[in-house]
């Protein structure tokens, strides 16, 4: 049997993992409301794709070849809106209920991520506040810094390399 829709279309329209998240619901949800919400987001990704723009143009010029249908293609293209623009509003609901569940996750994310650079620079804050205390004069006038107990860098007496850069 040879296929009416072009694979891609027939890609989307079975269960793609992203649409399915959208569609979560809790244990209590009916088997009403569940199919209810699959149906909305399967015509909102039909009646989002380029090949149902591709339908309602051929559809648009039929009358151009049978005038004759012009009332019933009417009759048509309006049943077609009073059914598409509900399901259409329904389906966006629904993916954008799923987009504002996964923009809370990510804020928590981040909150968490901020919390944990505010509590390492406070941590190193703590680190580096005794170096500027610890700072002495050498023997030559130069700055030295006590980085730790054994360690010391002299800063203002920095011997020039090759190029004669400090």
């Amino acid at each position: 049997m040879k296929r009416i829709m072009p694979r891609s279309l027939l890609s989307m329209l079975h269960a793609p993992h992203k649409l399915e998240k959208a569609m979560e619901h809790s244990s209590e949800a009916s088997a009403v409301v569940r199919f209810n919400d699959w149906l909305a987001v399967r015509m909102t990704v039909l009646f989002g794709s380029i090949w149902c723009v591709y339908a309602f143009t051929v559809f648009s010029l039929i009358p151009m070849v049978a005038p004759g249908w012009q009332n019933t293609l009417l009759y048509i293209s309006n049943a077609i809106q009073l059914i598409a623009l509900p399901a259409l509003a329904v389906g966006s609901a629904i993916l954008a209920r799923s987009s504002e569940a996964r923009a809370d996750a990510d804020h928590a994310a981040l909150v968490e991520i901020l919390d944990d650079v505010r509590q390492e620079l406070m941590e190193l804050r703590s680190l580096t506040s005794g170096i500027a205390a610890n700072q002495a004069q050498d023997a030559t006038g130069g700055t030295t810094m006590n980085v730790s107990a054994d360690t010391f860098i002299a800063v203002d007496n920095i011997a020039p390399d090759a190029s004669g850069q400090r």
